[in-house]
């Protein structure tokens, strides 16, 4: 008989006594947990959430039978027989007293309306404390989302761990002695002028209100709590909105698979646009004097100077016709961009309509703007685009390999499992031209050269392969075209690729061991892989070391892009992508084409259709003569903007469908009002392959209208016969043709809120971990595609000396179209900004915050600098969510010829000092708060 692991052991159930009654209880939960599973409630203030609990307020303490001394219950644990008295007169005395020395602390200003102490002395009638209080700090409120009142404070650290060791920000700390002890931000500075990364962790953990959302929305009664999911990253971490009069006052993060409490500063205090006086609330139609141009000037609280108000039924009846006619005149000439900022029911129907409305297969969305190489070469190695384990995964792995990405910034709540897991001792290697924060959690930070991820990769499968490394059993049997890798792994041996992409041989070949000979090893890339001319080699060289090695199909293995946009992942699935139908069966292959010609209806193209660059190139040209856009920002997004706006500038027909007037929508014939994502329900797929339910918290502005409505409402006027007026019945659609999904129920939805798929069968529990007995592919083999140095496109010279990279930023997201009309995320990061080396600032006599201008051989902007040691010499990083300072008016058109992704990681700028100040947007500068909480 086997032995019983200690974990087992510790999930065992136990008796015991509690207030003389017997319990079952185990060994590894406190007796707080216990007791309150059994209807037994203990005073607590230090204990609760997602944190461990330390004791440190004493409120819990209990009489323990035979024990000296009162226990903590809220990290005493159980044993078999024990006798424990919640509220003997002695444990009684004793919380009583810590809760009077705790209440002459206090303010008689109240913070929040669930001050745990005051609810607790209340429950164990403490009266007026009898004694005198300590003098307490200032309050501090010098951070735009977060107040700061020490006189609440009763010091039960709950912050210091929320921020230590939750999210790992390393922030707060409890400094002084005695009287004098207090909670700090770095060495004592204001909050508002430390490292804060405005997390809230501190906030959702502290008992008392000493630590609020800013502007005393605490003290407001809510209407109503609604639980749904975060409208950001692909994360796809589950809230709580609280709900007055029809606006959001704060949000909570909700106890979800992906994020078990936590938020970023996004998700917390990002909420606010649905709000914006910018909201578009009636449907819009172009003045027929106003003439499109690229060289257009936005400014999105002046519409009228462009458009004119009409009906829901003028809008949708010239928003059709235009279509109609471009359909008959020019059959192929009609073209979508769909949304991964919507649902899955949106981007299902989007795409459905676009190839039996349109007739054309020419759909697609911001995929392709981020990891469509990625997805590529997934398909072509592994057979499936999706990530095979889970982020938080990461804590079963023994070896992380980070590469080409920066999640504190673009995926934060992601970034603290990883940042757990390294301080549990699991080898954490980040490789990456910038440094970014969690290299400082690294045990190995490869800062290689831009542009040289293929020369890197490739030393390290040569390393694997000529120290025999390799899982000779997993290549034998699983996977095919092994030797054709390794003719071509020995041109790379590290000492020759050393020079090249600017890490040691000796080290290179330390991290290949490192990842070959562990017990699990987990890559996990962003777009640093894929946006390239050579991403979908960057992703196979992954690939190969996968499979190499075996590190796949086991838990703490496997291959995990990080997806983008809060349904990127769900809006592929659904088929928002122009050479695939929902769950990725290929337009051109015969029985998918008969299968959805059945389901559908109408006679489908058997064409893949054109990308979402190539579909530009075709507007510029004059191809593609119409086009629907629903929630995305190509103006702002595509590479050349200069070039992707007068493409559009030239279509004859343009509708758009958004929540405000984007620099999209202002070269639109047709502007229909949309609504904001806490406005409506629907399900979006995170980068984990759960399935999420976003439930309704608030009433649309004005005349907006649900984008589900929007789109069958368009469906109706091109001829399709589409009556939905939910989206339940297209969720139950697609479980008809998508059999990843097949097994999940809207109603099993609305009760788990999450389900992971592939979820075949009705009650299934999904699978967290996939491939591991075979691969999707025909041969059930994963494919080994080798890969050679192929240079960036566009190369730094004596003209364009610098490398431009190009991103997100912690507080922004995407297109800025959204985060810059939140309160909070504009007053922290108001104005655009380039990162350089200090080095190459001195060098250029640029001074901190100065002007500066970049300019490469498609256009200029001009920003203020911003010293970053993290960022290589010669190099410029800039976000492009800027619109008074677009990146993109700078990026490389061209395309990996594999994932047809434009190359946003590499061009070639040069960098002088000063330029003409950015303008203001007018996106608010932090007045939509003021209003909002006035």
């Amino acid at each position: 008989m086997e032995r019983a692991t200690t974990q087992q052991l510790a999930m065992l159930p136990i008796e015991f006594k509690l207030n003389g009654e017997t319990v079952v209880g185990r060994p590894d939960e406190p007796i707080i947990t216990t007791a309150k599973k059994h209807g037994v409630s203990i005073p607590h203030l230090c204990h609760g959430g997602n944190q461990r609990s330390d004791g440190n307020c004493r409120a819990c303490v209990v009489e323990i039978k035979g024990e000296r001394v009162l226990a903590p219950a809220c990290c005493r644990f159980p044993a078999a027989g024990m006798e424990v008295t919640s509220d003997s007169p002695r444990a009684l005395t004793s919380q009583k007293m810590v809760l009077e020395l705790l209440l002459s602390d206090m303010s008689e200003e109240a913070y929040t309306l669930e001050n745990k102490v005051l609810t607790w002395a209340k429950r164990l009638g403490v009266g007026k404390p009898r004694f005198s209080p300590r003098k307490q700090p200032k309050a501090d409120l010098s951070h735009p989302a977060i107040a700061v009142n020490l006189d609440a404070c009763i010091q039960c650290t709950r912050c210091v761990r929320a921020c230590r060791e939750v999210q790992v920000n390393d922030v707060i700390g409890y400094a002084g002695r005695g009287d004098h002890s207090k909670i700090v931000f770095d060495f004592d500075d204001p909050m508002g002028e430390s490292t804060c990364v405005a997390c809230g962790e501190c906030v959702q953990a502290c008992p008392t209100g000493a630590l609020m959302p800013a502007r005393k929305v605490g003290l407001q009664k809510i209407d109503k709590t609604v639980d749904s999911v975060c409208p950001f990253c692909g994360v796809g971490c589950l809230l709580t909105y609280h709900v007055k009069e029809n606006k959001i006052l704060f949000v909570t993060g909700k106890d979800g698979p992906s994020n078990q409490e936590r938020l970023c500063v996004k998700g917390r205090y990002g909420f606010d646009y649905a709000h914006h006086p910018h909201r578009l609330t009636k449907p819009l139609i172009r003045k027929n004097n106003v003439k499109k141009a690229a060289d257009f000037k936005v400014d999105p609280g002046n519409w009228s100077a462009v458009f004119r108000e009409a009906s829901w039924d003028e809008a949708l009846d010239l928003a059709a016709s235009g279509l109609q006619r471009i359909k008959q005149k020019a059959p192929g000439a009609l073209a979508g961009f769909g949304s991964a900022k919507g649902s899955n029911e949106e981007a299902y129907l989007f795409q459905k309509l676009v190839r039996t409305g349109f007739g054309t297969n020419n759909v697609d969305h911001c995929t392709r703007l981020c990891h469509a190489s990625s997805v590529a070469a997934l398909l072509e190695g592994i057979g499936s685009g999706a990530v095979s384990n889970q982020v938080n995964d990461v804590a079963n792995a023994e070896v992380i390999f980070l590469i080409g990405a920066n999640p504190t910034s673009n995926h934060p709540v992601a970034a603290t499992w990883m940042k757990n897991a390294a301080r549990s001792g699991v080898k954490l290697i980040v490789a990456d031209p910038r440094r970014g924060d969690l290299a400082r959690h690294a045990t190995h930070y490869l800062q290689f050269k831009p542009d040289t991820d293929v020369a890197l990769l490739n030393a390290m499968i040569h390393t694997i392969i000529d120290e025999g490394l390799v899982n000779e059993a997993f290549i034998r049997d699983r996977t095919s075209g092994y030797e054709t890798l390794k003719e071509n792994a020995k041109n790379f041996s590290p000492e020759k690729m050393a020079p090249i992409c600017g890490i040691a041989a000796a080290t290179i070949r330390e991290v290949a061991r490192l990842f070959a000979t562990s017990k699990g090893s987990m890559i996990l890339w962003g777009m640093g892989i894929s946006q390239h001319v050579h991403g979908t080699d960057n992703a196979r060289c992954l690939i190969a070391l996968t499979l190499m090695t075996g590190q796949v199909g086991r838990p703490g293995t496997g291959l995990h892009p990080l997806r983008g946009q809060n349904n990127v992942q769900g809006a592929s699935d659904s088929g928002l992508i122009p050479m695939m139908y929902p769950d990725y069966q290929r337009v051109d292959n015969p029985e998918a084409n008969q299968r959805f010609e059945k389901f559908w209806g109408p006679k489908l193209d058997k064409k893949p259709g054109l990308t979402v660059v190539e579909i530009m190139n075709a507007a510029y040209d004059g191809a593609i003569k119409g086009m629907v856009i629903m929630g995305e920002n190509p103006a702002m997004s595509d590479p050349d903007l200069e070039h992707a706006r007068a493409a559009m500038a030239k279509l004859e027909h343009l509708v758009v469908q958004d929540i405000f007037l984007t620099e999209t929508a202002y070269l639109a014939d047709v502007v229909l009002p949309a609504t904001a994502w806490p406005e409506k329900d629907g399900t979006v797929t995170n980068t984990d392959r759960m399935v999420q339910l976003g439930r309704k918290a608030l009433q649309p502005p004005g005349e907006a209208r649900e984008d589900l409505w929007i789109i069958v409402e368009l469906a109706k006027r091109l001829g399709l016969q589409w009556t939905y007026s939910h989206p339940r019945e297209v969720f139950n659609e697609m479980r008809g043709c998508m059999d990843s999904i097949k097994g999940i129920t809207w109603e099993r939805l609305e009760r788990d809120s999450s389900v992971t798929y592939p979820c075949e069968n009705e009650g299934d529990p999904g699978q967290p971990v996939v491939f591991q007995t075979h691969f999707p592919t025909a041969t059930g083999r994963g494919k080994f595609v080798p890969a050679d140095l192929i240079p960036a496109a566009e190369r730094p010279d004596a003209e364009y000396p610098f490398v431009l990279i190009t991103g997100r930023q912690l507080e922004h997201w995407h297109t800025g179209a959204i985060t810059r009309r939140s309160g909070v995320l504009d007053a922290i990061e108001p104005e655009p900004v380039a990162s350089l080396h200090p080095l190459d600032l001195a060098e250029k006599n640029v001074k901190l915050g100065e002007l500066i201008t970049v300019e490469s051989r498609r256009g200029r902007i001009a920003l203020y600098a911003r010293a970053d040691a993290g960022t290589p010499r010669g190099s410029v990083f800039i976000p492009f969510c800027y619109y008074e300072a677009a990146a993109n008016l700078l990026t490389n058109p061209v395309l990996d010829p594999f994932g047809k992704i434009p190359e946003f990681k590499y061009c070639a700028v040069r960098v002088s000092k000063g330029g003409k100040p950015p303008g203001d947007p007018g996106y608010g500068k932090g007045r939509t708060l003021q209003e909002l909480y006035s």
